[in-house]
């Protein structure tokens, strides 16, 4: 009886683990739930990326519907969004579109923005994650959806595509918009 015991256990353990695995690769990342979702966003002070005396900071987020987006030069994905957020900077009307640059070099970000075009009204500068972190941010390409009052709605993680737009993002744009506008009248 001993005997067999000692075979049961590694392959209980084995079961196990290979449950925790199939569960693993099941789950989709970018679905990650957001603490801060429903809540104001967190407290900020940057620099802005190519005019270090104006500062960005959550006070930008107030009064009208934001999209955050988080990105970085170096970052392929970011990249790859880039040609969505600049046709959404030229659709939007009611929406501003923020950038925060993260874990960057300020050379190479600017760089990025001259060769492919500029989507954000500012974007704030950060490159030792000083935002970053306060907004759980896990890596870029990441995506908040702000509303007027300063509210985070949505959080997108990865990059934003024209699927993931028309599914998740434009109707809760929609219904946040419509909510900023009512909240004015």
């Amino acid at each position: 009886m001993g005997q067999s015991l000692k075979f049961l256990i590694p392959l209980g353990l084995f079961g196990v683990l290979v449950a925790l695995l199939f569960f693993g690769l099941t789950t989709d990342p970018s679905k990650v739930p957001s603490p801060l979702i429903g809540k104001p966003a967190p407290e900020f002070s940057l620099p802005a990326l190519g005019d270090p005396a104006r500062t960005v900071s959550h006070t930008d987020l107030l009064g009208k519907v934001t999209l955050l987006n988080v990105w970085a030069s170096w970052c392929h994905s970011c990249r790859a969004e880039h040609t969505q957020l600049m046709r959404l900077a030229r659709e939007l009307k009611e929406v501003q579109i923020l950038g925060l640059n993260w874990k960057d070099t300020e050379a190479d970000a600017q760089q990025m923005l001259r060769t492919s075009g500029n989507p954000y009204r500012v974007s704030a500068f950060d490159p030792e994650n000083q935002a970053g972190i306060n907004w759980g941010v896990y890596g870029a390409p990441e995506t908040f959806l702000v509303d007027g009052e300063g509210r985070i709605c949505f959080k997108k993680i990865g990059p934003v595509e024209p699927g993931t737009w028309e599914t998740e993002m434009a109707p809760t744009i929609d219904l946040t918009t419509k909510k900023c506008k009512e909240s004015r009248t």
